[in-house]
């Protein structure tokens, strides 16, 4: 396994699921909801950031490997998965969306392992629809963990509708990649 910037900036992204996680079973006598929700949102924010910077430290230095491209996506499905159950526990998010997105990540994972194994992997690589659901994902999620209005902007409403948003780029997106590995599933099948 290599160890460089990026794939420590991954392996980052995962050890603060558990933060994330966490804040939120801490009793309200030791951090109030607000500061809470405040602390969830920003370690979700940077998390994510961090998605964005170790894919272009890993480009810009020339240290992209396989375990890393291995280990990237797994960091943000966790992270996005998980992130998703605190909001499901909390009433901020709605269980069919939530079950959308996370049986979309449980699918294109599989089916990009199984592409993998007969050899047509390009057929499902990254589109811009997924970065699209992704970028509306990250913008989400922490405004629904933050739920609290900023300069009278009300951040669950924009959560609220970018989640939609995300849902809908997530059927879209996932159906846009079985159509592309269709012809290959099907020629391996028979």
């Amino acid at each position: 396994m290599p160890i460089n910037v990026p794939i420590i900036l991954t392996w980052l992204r995962i050890a603060m699921i558990p933060l994330v996680v966490g804040l939120f079973y801490l009793p309200e006598s030791w951090i109030s909801v607000p500061t809470r929700d405040t602390f969830a949102a920003w370690a979700f924010i940077i998390a994510a950031l961090t998605d964005w910077f170790d894919g272009w430290l890993a480009r810009r230095w020339n240290q992209t490997s396989a375990f890393g491209a291995f280990l990237d996506p797994v960091a943000d499905k966790l992270m996005v998965c998980a992130a998703l159950i605190v909001l499901l526990d909390l009433s901020r998010v709605d269980a069919f969306i939530s079950l959308i997105i996370i049986g979309r990540e449980i699918t294109i994972s599989a089916l990009r392992e199984w592409m993998a194994k007969i050899g047509a992997s390009a057929s499902v690589a990254v589109h811009r629809l997924g970065k699209f659901k992704t970028a509306a994902q990250m913008v989400a999620i922490p405004c629904l963990l933050y739920n609290q209005p900023v300069y009278g902007v009300s951040t669950k409403m924009l959560g609220d509708v970018l989640i939609i948003v995300a849902a809908v780029l997530t059927v879209w997106s996932m159906l846009y990649y079985l159509q592309r590995a269709w012809p290959a599933i099907r020629e391996k099948a028979m």
